[in-house]
């Protein structure tokens, strides 16, 4: 009975934390996205494209400068226990010395790096590397911050910092950018910008790894560091996979085409961060809930309700592209209509990708980091190739088509990778298939209607009401008993 009660104890404090934490994420985040309209309207396609670019080398510098020693965080929770704040402020000191020694080599080979930038069509100036180095100082202390509260099921404090950062950085780059555009400052758009919105962030980054400091009172430890380095060196190829098959497509689309379609694709991906923003959020809100489970002996337990969460996201997808075109207008206007064609392939591939979570999860778990990497580096190359191949042969939009495949590959690999290492699947492969698979050709058969007169596609959005609330409504109501503790 005590075993009971607490495993229902669990399933409500998780949930409760989890939904706090995603609709609060939502909304935060969820600012950043709202401008995007104020952002194509005030800047020009080959400005828009630069800041994009811009966010798209810090997503590769943070992982790879920090040595992803905060993907420890999560596990270490069940190692270090009662020392968890120790462990987090002494690694932080880790990634903060790595990222010093990239930084000097930098500086060193500075006009070096900038030239090769300029060889791909991006401008990087010594401002733009500046604040670079700064933010991936900051965006680090971030990750641990965020990590250690989610782990400890403490979303209050993690939302209000996120929102004390996002909020005011979001603002000021759109006045900035009002400000530089009134004045006849058209060439000082991009870095106003960039300084504009990751200025704030810097300074809350900086706030969050002294406060991180202060309350683990330890910066050095031989024993966490080696812990850190053992479990996050494997997980760095895997992290920079990722995030090259993220951007590879944008950067590869600008430097072969060039800037105009490299914008339109850049702000087709900016539709994809919508279904990313929700995935992400709930992600993070499940992934505590799943390691405790497995922790206690109670994985079979997760395989339904993950196959609720796979059928949501699967038709918030489809929602997505259905509205692609009214979508595409609000954000862009008439100048990106193009981007409408681009929705369905990576909307289904940014699917593909949250649909693998649960099998890297499972291996990560299991310090299995590794072979976690070995799979996605190899689909890492597999999709420069593709996109480099098909853009020549077919145009910029095949990038969306091979990277999503190529998520759908990295998918069926990590499952085959969890099955050899673990002897089994919490969730079944032949479902992740059906499931992926149904929800793509959906997407696919639906852009067929953008050419047809939009009340039909409001009409079939109608119908498909009904179906809706006969799946879900059950199951929310499951959810709802697990919330208020009368099902455990």
């Amino acid at each position: 009975m005590p075993e009971k009660q607490t495993s229902k104890s669990l399933n409500r404090i998780a949930f409760k934390a989890g939904i706090f934490y995603v609709f609060s994420q939502l909304f935060v985040r969820g600012i950043t996205f709202l401008m995007t309209p104020i952002y194509t309207r005030l800047l020009s396609k080959p400005q828009f494209n630069q800041i994009k670019i811009f966010e798209s080398w810090l997503l590769i510098f943070v992982p790879a400068m920090s040595l992803c020693l905060w993907r420890s965080v999560e596990r270490a929770k069940y190692d270090v226990r009662d020392k968890f704040d120790e462990y987090v402020s002494s690694v932080q000191t880790l990634s903060y010395l790595s990222i010093t020694v990239f930084f000097v080599l930098f500086l060193i080979f500075k006009d070096t790096v900038q030239r090769l930038c300029l060889m791909t069509n991006f401008a990087l100036t010594d401002f733009m590397l500046y604040i670079a180095f700064l933010y991936t100082y900051a965006h680090t202390s971030i990750y641990y911050f965020q990590r250690r509260e989610k782990q400890m099921m403490r979303y209050k404090a993690s939302t209000i910092f996120t929102a004390a950062t996002v909020i005011p950085a979001t603002l000021l780059s759109v006045f900035l950018i009002w400000l530089g555009k009134r004045s006849g400052h058209e060439d000082a758009l991009v870095s106003l910008r960039i300084g504009g919105y990751y200025i704030p962030m810097i300074i809350g980054g900086f706030f969050a790894a002294a406060l991180m400091v202060w309350q683990g009172k330890k910066i050095v430890s031989k024993s966490y560091w080696n812990y850190a380095l053992r479990f996050s060196l494997p997980l760095i190829p895997e992290v920079l996979s990722i995030q090259i098959m993220n951007q590879a497509d944008k950067l590869m689309v600008t430097s072969m085409v060039g800037e105009v379609s490299g914008a339109v694709f850049a702000l087709a991906t900016t539709v994809s961060y919508i279904i990313w923003i929700l995935e992400d959020s709930v992600w993070n809100a499940w992934l505590p809930w799943m390691y405790e489970k497995i922790s206690r002996g109670e994985g079979r337990d997760i395989a339904h309700y993950w196959g609720i969460l796979m059928h949501a996201f699967g038709v918030i997808s489809w929602l997505l592209v259905l509205f692609a075109p009214e979508i595409i207008f609000i954000l862009g206007g008439r100048r990106y209509a193009d981007a409408v064609f681009l929705i369905a392939p990576m909307i289904t591939g940014t699917l593909f990708r949250f649909y693998s979570y649960s099998y890297t999860a499972i291996q990560n778990y299991h310090k299995k980091t590794g072979f976690v990497a070995m799979s996605t580096v190899s689909v890492m190359f597999l999709n420069v190739v593709l996109n480099y191949v098909f853009i020549l042969l077919c145009g910029y939009r095949a990038a969306a088509y091979t990277t999503a495949f190529s998520y759908l590959v990295l998918m069926c690999m990590q499952a085959a990778m969890e099955k050899r290492l673990t002897g089994e699947q919490l969730i079944p492969l032949p479902q992740t298939l059906r499931i992926s698979c149904s929800y793509f050709v959906l997407c696919m058969l639906t852009m067929l209607l953008f050419r047809a007169p939009a009340l039909l596609r409001y009409a079939l959005f109608a119908c498909m009401i009904p179906v809706g609330i006969h799946y879900f409504l059950p199951n929310l109501k499951a959810v709802a008993e697990i919330i208020r503790g009368r099902k455990k």
